[in-house]
């Protein structure tokens, strides 16, 4: 119950601060004296709306280089073009800037002049989503928070990529060409504050190595995972959603104590080659695992010891926290267990 309260809090205050940020956008409107100003120095490819005038809308314009960009500017779109490079001169006087959008567009790593990033002190969000990258671009600013680098060709990590990038929280590598042997044990050294990693939709075998301790969400699906070593989330205590749907992996492959981790709020296992429900925690309330081989379910077998700790006993006085379960495509026949709904009492939502 803990654990599900601080990740609602954190929630919250994820949602808060970028609704905070999008309300200085909104609110932070200069004098119609000055729209002549911003009229000026907008650049003649772009579009800078005298309600917004700290954004600068360059998107879908078949832009194949990137203006200058005014000091003023905080936000920048330039997305769905045909960029190919990231100069450093177009950026020189945009020392405000906190957000840059270049998904879909052509950008190459050898297309990324070394400095034009790493020279914006206060880029809270980088977009390079849909492009042509090899690796994980670098250097990169120390502010950064956000990096979306889904739907590239990344294969490589260079060591010393993540090193100062102690404010990041998010990185998104979903939908590229990485192999177990893009890592090494220090690849996400530096990554101290790092709430979501997605790898999804790549060509891992097995577990990415010692990742971030704050890592709360860890996404893998669509990869060739076949098993997790032993005491491995010891590495992770506070992740609470992991995904790995669509892998290999087999009863075998599971560490001895299976999922018994009890930060794990949601865990999905869909769609994979397991023939009995793996060993969970109390604390789970979310279990997907559906399209796997399962074929028949024992309550009481399945059932995880209701925590005894102290200050928890009536967090836990209906027992388990499981509330939503899927075991449809397996092997199992209807009807519902009966020692199943006994054992989990707050259950909502079967599907079998």
């Amino acid at each position: 119950m803990a654990a599900t309260v601080y990740f609602v809090v954190l929630v919250l205050l994820v949602a808060n601060t970028a609704c905070t940020r999008i309300a200085r956008q909104i609110y932070e409107v200069t004098h119609p004296d000055d729209w002549t100003a911003l009229s000026f120095d907008c650049p003649p490819e772009c579009f800078c709306p005298p309600s917004f005038p700290n954004a600068l809308y360059c998107e879908n314009r078949g832009l194949k280089e990137i203006p200058s960009i005014p000091s003023r500017i905080w936000y920048l779109y330039l997305e769905n073009n045909l960029i190919k490079t990231i100069p450093e001169k177009p950026f020189v006087n945009a020392t405000q800037l906190r957000w840059i959008n270049l998904n879909k567009n052509k950008i190459t790593n050898y297309g990324i002049e070394r400095g034009a990033l790493s020279q914006l002190k206060k880029l809270l969000f980088l977009f390079l989503e849909d492009n042509e990258l090899e690796e994980v671009p670098a250097p990169l600013p120390r502010s950064l928070e956000q990096l979306q680098l889904a739907r590239n060709k990344v294969s490589r990590i260079p060591q010393g990529t993540f090193s100062n990038l102690e404010n990041l929280t998010l990185l998104d590598l979903q939908h590229n060409k990485l192999f177990d042997n893009a890592f090494q044990r220090d690849t996400f050294k530096g990554l101290k504050n790092l709430i979501q990693l997605n790898m999804a939709q790549n060509a891992l075998r097995n577990m990415p190595p010692r990742l971030p301790a704050n890592t709360m969400q860890l996404f893998l699906d669509n990869n060739s995972i076949e098993g997790i070593p032993e005491n491995y989330f010891n590495v992770i205590p506070k992740v609470a959603f992991l995904r790995l749907n669509y892998n290999k992996l087999t009863d075998a492959g599971l560490p001895t104590s299976g999922f018994d981790v009890s930060s794990i709020l949601d865990l999905q296992l869909s769609h994979n080659r397991l023939t009995k429900v793996p060993r969970i925690s109390a604390h789970l309330e979310h279990l997907h695992l559906d399209h796997n081989r399962i074929r028949s379910v024992n309550g009481s077998v399945m059932c995880p010891a209701t925590p005894v700790v102290a200050g928890m006993r009536d967090s836990f006085s209906d027992g388990p926290r499981l509330r939503y379960l899927r075991l449809d495509g397996n092997e199992i026949k209807p009807p519902i267990p009966m020692d199943l709904m006994v054992c989990f009492r707050l259950l909502q939502y079967v599907v079998i």
